[in-house]
């Protein structure tokens, strides 16, 4: 999918209050960021917000950071937050490949929201469940490594549950049809979209014990 870019896009995103300027300067010590001891979840590919805003609002107990790498997408996010104030929610422009530079065992769970399925086999390392992004999640979980994914394709999901299997998680929920689940549930854009349309979530909670 080809990102329309957006002017001042960039600028836009540094000047917002929830956006942390040169993370890496942060390595072990987000703890003073938010200026608690909470855990911290973390959502990779953050998108336009929906959902880390709408768990932060829900869970002031919990801080949240969100990545996203295109800022054209990142900006609005930024756009909705600018009337609001969510004291545990930050927000961060990177590449998650880099993740290993901004945190040290620091992070409690990490959220993938309709990742790009990269379905090409000779793409399949870009995929965010594969083993060489699951070992750069090692050096950033500060316990048992815990990811929960959802997604619309069902051949990166598939991917995922043998992925996380063989790497040494245990899965422990796991659902083809999220919205007929009695759990909690905030949407993404995208989420909504492909919801509105009659296509079914695809859900997994891992641990790695």
């Amino acid at each position: 999918m080809r990102l329309r870019r957006v002017k001042n896009a960039l600028e836009t995103i540094e000047n917002s209050k929830y956006i942390i300027l040169n993370p890496e300067d942060h390595k072990g010590e987000f703890i003073k960021v938010f200026g608690n001891n909470n855990p911290i979840h973390l959502e990779i590919g953050m998108g336009k917000g929906d959902f880390i805003i709408q768990n932060a609002i829900n869970h002031p107990e919990i801080n949240y950071i969100g990545l996203e790498k295109y800022e054209s997408v990142q900006m609005r996010a930024v756009q909705k937050l600018n009337e609001l104030d969510i004291p545990n929610l930050r927000l961060i422009h990177m590449d998650a490949e880099n993740l290993k530079d901004v945190f040290d065992k620091e992070i409690d769970t990490i959220y993938l929201n309709f990742s790009d399925p990269w379905p090409k086999n000779r793409h399949a390392k870009r995929r965010l469940t594969s083993s060489y992004f699951l070992s750069i999640y090692d050096s950033v979980f500060s316990g048992k490594p815990h990811i929960i994914q959802k997604t619309d394709n069902i051949g990166l999901f598939a991917s995922s549950i043998v992925s996380l299997s063989e790497y040494g998680y245990t899965i422990h929920n796991c659902s083809l049809d999220l919205h007929n689940e009695d759990l909690e549930n905030y949407q993404t854009e995208y989420e909504k979209k492909f919801s509105e349309k009659g296509q079914k979530i695809n859900y997994l909670d891992a641990v790695k014990e």
